[in-house]
């Protein structure tokens, strides 16, 4: 039991003395804004091997989706208010 608590001990000062040496706060362009690049990282990420290069499409599909699931929705609200019967599936339907 000793044994595993000097070891969890030391673990814990491990791990707070990197994150200690990992940033010492000395280059703050304002206080609370302590951020760096690491050397090497480009000013302008646009154009740079950093750059992610989104496709507009796969930007959009959660947008798209959306979309037809509010249409789908409308269908079966207005559905129910004709009828007063919920369907859920919208094939069922009738236009």
């Amino acid at each position: 039991m000793k044994k595993s608590l000097s070891l969890s001990m030391a673990v814990i000062a491990a791990s707070m003395s990197i994150t200690a040496w990992s940033y010492d706060g000395t280059h703050c362009k304002e206080p609370g804004v302590c951020w760096e690049p690491k050397p090497g990282y480009p000013d302008q990420v646009a154009g740079s091997k950093y750059d992610p290069k989104h496709d507009v499409n796969e930007l959009n599909k959660q947008a798209q989706s959306i979309k037809e699931m509010e249409a789908r929705n409308e269908k079966r609200w207005r559905n129910f208010t004709k009828s007063g019967k919920f369907v859920y599936d919208v094939e069922e339907i009738a236009n």
